[in-house]
Formats: structure tokens, sequence, C-alpha cells
């Protein structure tokens, strides 16, 4: 319990934001834009001492092959998503909008698509064959969202006040980055209370952010509850953002004073269309969705939880074969999180007939749908995966599918398709159709929803509709770095075959990926070497030295 002693520096660090907030109202764009210049080569310094307290404090050694994720999903995110807000302030600065130059196009339902990424020479490389792009709500003409584009960056001298972010205790990046957001979006500075799972991040958030800190626009600090419980009801605070679990959203919300926004997570199903797969393609696919679900050890708040998959497709028992020795042979990991043992054990109560993998740390639970109420409804954030068998074939399978995935899991956060290209073909228009049926906040064809969460340009968060009474994923998005206005969702599009197979699919046009497996895939065995070249490519942009870590991307 905090005590009036204990309050007066959090009282101290609120009036000091108070001040940095009429000092950033002050700044020009282009002084914001060299502002973020300087976060950025503070970032970069601390690159690497980033990831490595990231992995100890998960309990990952050095030389563990999963260390790469730790460079992806915190300073890869963080320095990509610097460049875009600083294009971003740029373009505004110049008297253009951020989308000048920028393609669109037509989704069904009269949505205007803003293809947000690859934008350029180098991530058409580097990513090859994966694609965002972000639909608007219905109505939103190309016109309108061009002249929109910059939110609070359109009127830089209109001051959001003060907001407090309460951090994430999971992916690293995720504290940084809704700072940003709230100063790019809402020229809001902000009181970081970083999550107890991270006190070990905070030196290096502190440096990093040195160039926010200094002249007053952000201050961070630490503490458990009773911490946040206190900056929630503090009058100088103006808006209140957190991600982390409904739970604490509910705890907050009674008494709350100013508006909120929030990302809560849900149960992610991974909707597996029924075709003609080759046994590479069941392998593949299989390492694919297992990724989904092992990436930090499960403890994402868009894990894939649920695959739904045709109880009439010929291969489905093949594919079921890899996924269980996919699951099981995935490199061995600490379940770190705290309480995730209390979420295995409800998992092993729900389901005593579960297969147990991983040594025991990892639970594969098949279910009739009749059976599936607490996989569908409970996000477990832990090794807890579920393999729920719908009727039907085509796209009788993909309509029952997407209505059983809105209908009865839990949350809008995010959504996987897994098709391959000729029953993508043989689907036309239907699928499209059947994507925009699918609603949340983030849909991924053929690739990982946390491929949106990495594209600093797609947006986050859940699928429009969330309230105060009724938010199982959260209100509002984040990241989005065109600062685009009245956004609907992100839509991911992904190749179905690695390189060098994928040169079939891009003969009819379904992408080619010069990767021969994705780095972020648990089952990489040079994803920690090609994670980091990538961040540290995005660092020095050193051509030379990225050749040799896409010559370690073939090894994998």
């Amino acid at each position: 319990m905090t005590t009036t002693t204990e309050h007066a520096p959090l009282d101290e660090a609120i009036t000091q934001l108070q001040t940095g907030a009429r000092t950033w109202s002050l700044l020009t764009l282009s002084q914001r834009r060299a502002l973020l210049r300087r976060v950025r080569a503070t970032t970069a310094a601390v690159a690497e001492e980033w990831a490595d307290a990231a992995s100890t404090t998960k309990g990952l050694a050095p030389g563990h092959p999963l260390r790469g994720e730790e460079w992806l999903s915190g300073p890869y995110a963080a320095l990509v998503a610097v460049d875009a807000y600083a294009d971003t302030l740029g373009a505004l600065a110049d008297g253009r909008s951020p989308l000048a130059g920028v393609k669109t196009g037509t989704a069904p339902g009269g949505r205007t698509v803003v293809h947000t990424s690859p934008l350029t020479a180098t991530d058409r490389l580097l990513l090859s064959g994966y694609e965002t792009e972000v639909w608007l709500e219905p109505g939103v003409t190309p016109a309108e969202a061009r002249s929109a584009a910059g939110l609070g960056q359109r009127h830089p001298t209109a001051s959001g006040g003060v907001g407090l972010v309460l951090g994430a205790g999971n992916i690293t990046s995720i504290p940084y980055l809704d700072v940003l957001y709230e100063l790019m979006a809402f020229n809001r500075v902000a009181i970081l209370k970083v999550n107890p799972t991270q006190d070990a991040l905070v030196p290096v958030f502190q440096r990093a952010l040195a160039p926010l800190i200094e002249p007053g626009f952000l201050r961070i600090v630490s503490g458990g509850g009773d911490v946040g419980a206190y900056l929630t009801r503090h009058p100088d605070i103006s808006h209140v953002h957190i991600t982390g679990s409904e739970a604490t959203f509910r705890a907050i919300v009674p008494g709350l004073s100013v508006p909120i926004t929030a990302e809560l997570g849900g149960v992610s199903p991974i909707i597996v269309v029924p075709g003609e797969w080759s046994r590479a393609d069941l392998r593949y696919q299989a390492e694919h969705v297992v990724t989904m679900r092992l990436h930090n050890s499960g403890h994402n708040c868009i894990a894939g939880q649920v695959v739904l998959l045709s109880r009439d497709w010929p291969q489905r028992e093949e594919f079921l074969a890899e996924l269980r020795a996919a699951y099981d042979r995935a490199p061995a990991r600490p379940v770190w999180y705290p309480h995730s043992s209390d979420k295995l054990d409800a998992a092993r109560a729900a389901y005593p007939d579960a297969t147990w993998c991983g040594d025991g740390t990892r639970a594969l639970v098949e279910a009739s749908p009749a059976d599936a109420n607490a996989v569908e409804t409970t996000e477990y954030f832990s090794p807890v995966l579920g393999v729920v068998a719908l009727p039907g074939t085509g796209q009788e399978f993909l309509d029952g599918a997407i209505a059983h995935a809105n209908d009865r899991l839990t949350g809008t956060l995010g959504a996987n398709v897994l098709i391959d290209p000729a029953s993508q073909s043989v689907l036309g228009a239907g699928f499209e159709r059947a994507i925009a049926d699918l609603h949340y906040g983030t849909v991924a064809i053929n690739a990982w929803t946390a491929f949106g969460f990495l594209t600093p340009t797609a947006t986050w968060g859940a699928y429009p509709g969330g309230t105060l009474d009724d938010a199982p994923s959260g209100i509002g998005i984040v990241h989005n770095a065109f600062l685009l206005d009245r956004v609907e969702r992100t839509v991911v599009r992904g190749p179905f075959r690695p390189f060098p197979r994928s040169a079939t699919s891009a003969v009819r046009g379904y992408g080619l990926s010069v990767l021969p497996k994705p780095p972020w895939f648990v089952t990489s065995r040079t994803g920690a070497a090609v994670c980091e070249g990538f961040t540290r490519f995005r660092i020095d942009g050193n051509w030379a030295a990225m050749s040799v870590v896409l010559v370690k991307a073939f090894g994998a």
C-alpha cells in the first residue's frame, strides 16, 4: 500500500510532465522529427543490452536459439517505429499528407484499403512476400483518408495533457511503442508505469528514451498495482492507456473519470482451409502454427490458441501428426510469466485427456465443438493449444469457421487464416468477402498476426466496437505510424510456401519469399543470429554485414 510520502515522487513527476506538455505544444513538426532522430540514436545504442536483458529475464541463456525473439520484439520493433513516425512528421512538415505516394485500393463493403507495407526496396527484399494493408471504416474515401492522416500532428499546438501508460509485462517494446503513440497521435506526454516483470528493463528504457525524458515529455516509474491504482485516480491525468488483462481493465474502469484505451488480448483462431498440400506444406504450416502458440513461451496477447480444422479434410490426420510432432520438438524454454502454472493447471483440469508435449510443459487439446468452451473462452497466456474440427470444405468450411470464431471465441484482437494458393484461387471473391466477415483487429493470411504488430505503419488493436462494459480485447488502436483516422482493421498477407517452393506460388501471383524459413519461427536453427542481424541492419544499414545474415537465413 503506497503512503502519502511514497506518492510525492509520483505527484512531482506529473507536475513536471504538465510543464513538458506545454513545451511539446511549442515544438514545430521539424523539431519533433529531429527529436525522434535523437531517440533513434539512443535506442540503437542500447539495442544489445535491451535484447540481452530481456532474454535473461525470460530465462533464455546465452546461445539459446530463441534469443532472437527478444531482438525482433524489442529494439527492432522500436527502431522501425521511430523511423516511420519520423517519416510522417517529415511529410507533414513539408505540407504533404503522410499518405502521399502510398497506394490505396478497395475491399468488400465499400472499404478503402491503404497498402502500408512494403514501402521500400529494402523491405521488399528482407520481408519479401509479406504485405500489410489497413482497411478503413466503410464509406471513408481515399481523399478523406489522405486529408485526415496525421491525427494530432495536424494540430501540433493542441495539447493532449498528461496520459498514464500502464505497460505490458510480456513484450518489451510495448511500453516504448505505447508512449510514442500517445505523443504522436494525441500530443499527450506520458507517465509510464512499468509492469514489475520488466523492472530489469527500466534502465534500458531510461537511456533509450532519454531525449523524451530530459525535456519533460516522459517519466518512467515502477511499482505494483497500488502505484497503478493511485495514478489512474490522479486528478491531473487526462487519459489512461493499458496493455494487459481484461481483469485489470475491469478493476480500473469503475470510478474512472477520464477516457481509457486498452489492448487486452483474447483467444486467437488459426483457421486452416482444407486443400491439397504436399508433405513439405504440411510440415511447414505445422511449424507455423506452433510458432504462433510458442513464441515467448505462449505469453502473448496475440498467440494463436485454437486451430479450426475441417473434419472432412482428407489430410486432417496427416496435418495433426505434423502438428503434434512440431509442438513436441520445438526448443525447450521456461514458462516464465507469473501465474502461468495456474493456467496450465486449469487446462489440465478442464481437459484431462490433453496431450502434454515438451517435457510436460505444453498442452495440446483436441476437442469437439461441444467440449471446446474452456479453450475457446479462456485466454491461457501459456502453452495451451486447442484443435477443434468443424464440418465442410471450401467456402462452406471457411464461412462456418469464421462464424465460429466470431461467435464462440473470446476477443477480437487477431485471427490467422492458412490457405494454399490453389484453394484461394478457386474461392476467388468469396475469399475476400469472408475475410471482411472476420471481425478481428488484425487478420493474417498465410502469416501470423504478430507481423502486423511489428509493422509500424500497420495498426494494432481490437476490432471496433469495444465499450467500457464490453471490451474483451480492448478499445482503440496503437502503432499506426501514418496516424490514420477511422481505422477498422489491418490485414497481413504472406507466402504460403517458403523459398524455393514459393516460386511456384509466385507464378500465380501469391507472393515470392526469399526466406527459406522466417527467422521468427521457433523451429529456425539460425533465428537468433538472423533476428539480431536484421536489427543491426536497421541501425547501420550495412549491406555487407546483412549479406552474411542472409546467408545464415538460408541455413534455417
